[in-house]
C-alpha cells in the first residue's frame, strides 16, 4: 500500500490501539510521527516500543488545553491526523461522566478547530491531500437484537456515558466535514483485543484473575455478544481508510469473531488449562455477578463497505488471536502490574452507580 504522508500526527498515542499503529508506523521509512498523549492512568510509552528520536516526538499534553493543543498542531505540521485520545472504558464513564465529556468531547471540538486552522493555511496541494482521521466504536449505535448486524448507516442510539461522548464526537467530525469542508473520515470498530491493552478491560482482566487464583467476574449472566477484531486487523483498516477512503465517509471495522462473554471466557480458561495448568480448570473460578447498568445486548458489525471499497477485511480468526493474546500476556505479566501500580488500579470492579 502506497502511504502519501510524510507527517503524521496521532493522538492517543500511548493507548492501547495508538500504541499498536505506531508500532506499525515505525517500520515505515521517511516519515514523521508526532504524539499527543497527556499519559493518563491507561497510556503507556513502553508499549511504544523503540523509535528512532529524529522520526518521533510526543507532546505531553491534555486536548483540553486548547493553547497546547494549537501549538502542537503547530509544530508537527501533520499531512494526517489519526485521533485516538479518548476515555473509552464503559464502566469508568457510568462513575465519572465529566471525564468523558472533557476527553471526548471538549479534546475532539478543540483538535477539530486547530486542525481546521492548520488546514486551511497549507498549500493547496498539501490541503487537497490532507486528511482528518477519527476512531470510533460501534457502541454508538446502541444495542442489537439476537439477528442484524451494524452498518454505516445504522441510526445512533448510545446507551453509556461513554458511548454517548463518542457519538457526539461522530456528529462533531461530520459537521466539520459538511460545515467548514475539513476532510474527514470516521472509522467505527468493533471490540479490540491483543498486546498492551490496560488490565482493567474484559479479556486481560480474566487472564490475571485465573493467574491468581481470583473469582473471575461475569457480567449479568454472560450471554452479551460482542464481535472481536485484533488490534492488528484494526491497525491494517485504519491506515487503509487513511490512503484510501472517501472524505467525509464513515467506515465500519469488524472482526467477523460473536461471541458471548460466557465463551470468550472459557475459551481463555480453556488456552490456560493447557499452557499453565492446575489441579482444577480455571473455568471453576468464574462467578456470575450483578450486570452493568445498561450493558448492551449485541453488537455486531457489518464490514463489507471497507471490504468492497478498500479492499480491507480481518485476518486473524478469534481462537488463534485468543491464544496469541493470552501468551503476550502471560510473557509480560511484569508490564500488567507495572501500569496497575502506576495507575492505582488493583483489579476491583468499576462502574457500580453510586451517584447521587
Amino acid at each position: 500500500m502506497n502511504f502519501p504522508f510524510k507527517r503524521i500526527l496521532i493522538t492517543g498515542g500511548a493507548g492501547f490501539i495508538g500504541s499498536a499503529l505506531i508500532r506499525e508506523l515505525s517500520k515505515k521509512s521517511d516519515i514523521l510521527i508526532f504524539n499527543i498523549d497527556y499519559l493518563g492512568y491507561s497510556s503507556d510509552l513502553t508499549s511504544i516500543g523503540n523509535i528512532e528520536k529524529n522520526k518521533y516526538k510526543h507532546f505531553h499534553i491534555n486536548l483540553k488545553d486548547e493553547n497546547a493543543t494549537n501549538i502542537a498542531m503547530k509544530q508537527a505540521d501533520p499531512d494526517v491526523v489519526i485521533h485516538f485520545a479518548a476515555e473509552s472504558h464503559v464502566d469508568r464513564s457510568i462513575e465519572s461522566p465529566r471525564n468523558f465529556v472533557d476527553s471526548n468531547i471538549y479534546g475532539t471540538f478543540n483538535l477539530l478547530e486547530a486542525s481546521l486552522n492548520h488546514w486551511q493555511k497549507l498549500s493547496n496541494n498539501r490541503k487537497e491531500n490532507f486528511r482528518f482521521h477519527h476512531i470510533s466504536t460501534d457502541e454508538v449505535f446502541g444495542s442489537l437484537g439476537m439477528t442484524g448486524t451494524f452498518t454505516e448507516k445504522s441510526p445512533y442510539s448510545p446507551r453509556s456515558p461513554y458511548s454517548a461522548t463518542k457519538a457526539a464526537s461522530d456528529h462533531l467530525v461530520s459537521s466539520w466535514y459538511h460545515t467548514y469542508g475539513l476532510p474527514t473520515l470516521i472509522t467505527n470498530c468493533s471490540n479490540n483485543y491483543g498486546p498492551y491493552q490496560f488490565p482493567e478491560k474484559l479479556i486481560p482482566t480474566v487472564i490475571l484473575k485465573a493467574l491468581e487464583q481470583k473469582h473471575i467476574p461475569i457480567y449479568g449472566n454472560g450471554e452479551n455478544v460482542r464481535d472481536w477484531l485484533y488490534v492488528n486487523d484494526h491497525v491494517e483498516g485504519i491506515l487503509l481508510t487513511a490512503c484510501k477512503g472517501k472524505v467525509g465517509e464513515s467506515y465500519c471495522i469488524g472482526g467477523n469473531n460473536e461471541i458471548t462473554n460466557k465463551q470468550l471466557v472459557l475459551k481463555i480458561c480453556s488456552i490456560l488449562d493447557k499452557v499453565r495448568p492446575k489441579k482444577k480448570s480455571y473455568s471453576n473460578l468464574i462467578k456470575y455477578i450483578a450486570d452493568r447498568p445498561g450493558h448492551d445486548k449485541r453488537y455486531a458489525i457489518d464490514a463489507s463497505k471497507i471490504e468492497k471499497e478498500l479492499g480491507w477485511k480481518p485476518k486473524w480468526e478469534i481462537d488463534k488471536g485468543i491464544k496469541e493474546t493470552v501468551i503476550w500476556y502471560l510473557n509480560n505479566l511484569d508490564w500488567c502490574y507495572k501500569i496497575m501500580d502506576k495507575s492505582g488500579y488493583k483489579g476491583e470492579r468499576i462502574g457500580q452507580i453510586k451517584r447521587k
